[in-house]
């Protein structure tokens, strides 16, 4: 059975496992959750306890949650590609600081703006604190990772990896949440985001997300209906 990815919407960070699974070439389903709504229950529920995406069912059976568990284990299946590499090595340590520092810092520190967002248009106050936190907290993070990219085309080693397809789909969130003009204030990392968006597996993910016409270069193989799927994590 080919491994199927809970992806949320709006604009969820899960964006950067379904890049990582386009990048990984290998067959695989999604099925679309709307994090702004009620979380539906069945295989979701049990792949994900506490209604978060991204969850994958893994192809052998069984579930991940955690965007970090799932993109070690696409990472794994992708040695080949280039998108992680191997238990051990100084590049997998290496690999696996800077997915911790995304999850992390640069997540958690974004996340505030959008928990500016869910509190509504009634709390302003509450908005605004919360806006001010996310905005310098988040300074911080694109300023040390543009400061990374300094001499180097990539976040981690010379090739791009998972830690690449998860820095694009929480990067976006500084314009997406109007908290920063990133072409101005971070040019050099800008411009990393930039030759990013360019590549067919972003440019695919963000056609998932808009419920656009998608062309992928990939395995995607179609998106899968709940009840197709329950029965996949049976008790």
């Amino acid at each position: 059975m080919e491994p199927v990815l809970f992806y949320g919407v709006p604009h969820g960070c899960s964006f950067g496992s379904i890049v990582a699974l386009e990048w990984l070439g290998q067959p695989y389903r999604l099925h679309r959750i709307d994090m702004l709504a009620d979380k539906p229950g069945g295989a979701f529920a049990k792949a994900s306890p506490f209604g978060q995406t991204p969850a994958l069912l893994v192809g052998g059976g069984g579930a991940l949650s955690e965007s970090l568990a799932i993109l070690h284990h696409i990472a794994a299946r992708g040695l080949d590609k280039g998108l992680g590499f191997a238990q051990g090595t100084k590049e997998f340590d290496q690999l696996n600081w800077m997915l911790s520092y995304l999850h992390t810092s640069f997540h958690s520190n974004l996340g505030l703006g959008w928990n500016a967002f869910k509190l509504g248009k009634n709390d302003k106050a509450g908005r605004e604190l919360l806006r001010t936190m996310a905005r310098e907290k988040a300074a911080k993070d694109y300023a040390y990772l543009q400061s990374l990219l300094d001499g180097s085309e990539w976040l981690v080693g010379d090739h791009k990896t998972v830690a690449d397809a998860y820095f694009i789909g929480i990067a976006r969130w500084g314009e997406d949440l109007g908290l920063f003009d990133l072409a101005k204030e971070f040019p050099r990392l800008h411009q990393h985001m930039a030759k990013l968006e360019a590549d067919p597996a972003v440019i695919f993910a963000h056609a998932i997300e808009d419920e656009k016409p998608a062309t992928s270069t990939g395995g995607f193989r179609g998106h899968a209906a709940l009840r197709e799927l329950d029965t996949r994590l049976a008790a």
